[in-house]
């Protein structure tokens, strides 16, 4: 018997809507269910994961999941939830964007084996690009009124009088287009449910429409909610921009970071969404976190859990010892570990000098290091003051005033980092 794959979800409060009669007709059998993956980048971004984590628990559940790589789709632009239209990529972009998200989903789908359940990837380009105009017009576009399409959410939006701009044809017909995709896969994989964000629920329920004008069966329609931050910004971006799943996009550090400092009241939530942790697992961790939460526990575990489903342990844990460099207890040897792009991201935003390799190669005094060469601190007076006081460290560890900066300090051949107490960090670049 199949795990009941809408009671997983609604526990883990991912799930906003399903049509009527999904719960029990996911239960008779194993069934396919497919998620649309717009394929405007060469990586996922942490806003693709809802879904992904939705197809990969059916999948635990027992069914069959398609992940669907928008071609056509992403040709076009989808206008739910958007106020201007989209880029318009070309087939090139799109099949290289196409094998990157394959090897991405890779890591939380079955695509090989045996099992009846393995995962597939498809791409509605493969469908629609021989498709005519008169062809589509004819076939499926007889089958949906107007009326019906401008009835949509996504659609009255962009109609309504504030909206600055109007909708295009090309995107008016969207909702056609992502309907044709769900039918298509109710009559080649037998697919009959469709699973999105709750902004997609005007689509697909025209893909299930198209499925009993056309189809002559029943589709079925589920939505995750859409996931919020409690403070009101918006979830999965940073003032850099989108949190992505590629490493040379979102180093597994700052990965890790971002997870790690979730409020408390997101991250209740989020380690239900993001993670495979049990019920009682989360209960017991959501208890640890209310007796103490100074420790920050959920968060913790949130982070771990996630930024190894994403990259790998070795990645998580260079991302912790980095976060020991700058807030923790760590060592030269610590700081020996770091990779150059590691070491910049921890170290973003900390003022730098430059200083020429032959003046490291003969040797920096301290009171150079600290104040002439540097202005780190503002004099060499101040600099002999805290040399004396003991608060000076090289590379995390203390040094007194007759210390000299060698090229054995060079971290990455080329860094050395001063601290004044706890608190002021420095770094010499060597150039």
């Amino acid at each position: 018997m199949n795990k009941n794959f809408v009671e997983e979800l609604t526990w883990r409060g991912m799930l906003h809507d399903a049509m009527p009669g999904t719960e029990e007709h996911l239960m008779e059998e194993m069934r396919a269910a497919y998620v649309g993956i717009d394929p405007t980048a060469d990586s996922l971004h942490i806003g693709h994961l809802v879904g992904v984590m939705m197809l990969r628990h059916f999948q635990l559940c027992g069914h069959k999941p398609y992940a669907l790589v928008g071609g056509a789709t992403g040709m076009i632009g989808d206008p739910s939830g958007k106020s201007a239209e989209r880029n318009l990529l070309d087939e090139e972009t799109l099949r290289h964007n196409q094998e990157a998200l394959k090897a991405q989903l890779s890591k939380f789908l079955e695509f090989k084996g045996d099992a009846e359940n393995t995962a597939v990837l498809v791409n509605n380009y493969d469908w629609m690009k021989d498709f005519s105009f008169l062809a589509f017009i004819r076939d499926v576009g007889k089958h949906i009124t107007v009326n019906y399409m401008m009835a949509k959410d996504s659609v009255k939006k962009r109609l309504s009088s504030d909206a600055a701009e109007g909708m295009s044809f090309t995107e008016f017909t969207y909702q056609m287009v992502q309907g044709y995709d769900f039918l298509h896969l109710f009559r080649e994989h037998q697919c009959t449910l469709q699973m999105g964000g709750s902004d997609q629920w005007g689509n697909i329920t025209t893909g299930t429409e198209l499925i009993r004008r056309i189809g002559n069966g029943k589709g079925y329609a589920l939505t995750c909610p859409l996931i919020t931050k409690a403070d009101g910004t918006k979830f999965g971006k940073t003032e850099g921009g989108n949190v992505w799943l590629d490493p040379q996009r979102t180093s597994p550090y700052k990965f890790y970071q971002y997870w790690l400092n979730t409020s408390d009241a997101d991250a209740e939530k989020y380690i239900k969404i993001f993670t495979f942790l049990s019920k009682e697992e989360i209960s017991d961790l959501v208890h640890k976190h209310i007796e103490a939460p100074h420790q920050r526990e959920l968060q913790r575990v949130l982070a771990k859990e996630v930024t190894i489903m994403v990259h790998s342990e070795e990645d998580y844990d260079n991302a912790v010892k980095a976060s020991e460099v700058l807030f923790g207890k760590s060592t030269a040897e610590d700081l020996k570990g770091l990779n150059e792009a590691t070491f910049l991201d921890v170290f973003e935003g900390v003022p730098q000098a430059e200083i020429a390799r032959t003046e490291i190669e003969a040797g920096l005094d301290m009171i150079a290091a600290l104040a002439a060469k540097t202005d780190f601190l503002n004099s060499n007076g101040e600099a002999r003051r805290a040399l004396k006081e003991n608060s000076v460290s090289v590379n995390k560890e203390k040094v007194k005033e007759d210390y000299v900066i060698t090229t054995s300090d060079l971290l990455n051949n080329k860094y050395v980092i001063l601290n004044k107490g706890k608190k002021n960090t420095y770094i010499i670049r060597v150039v």
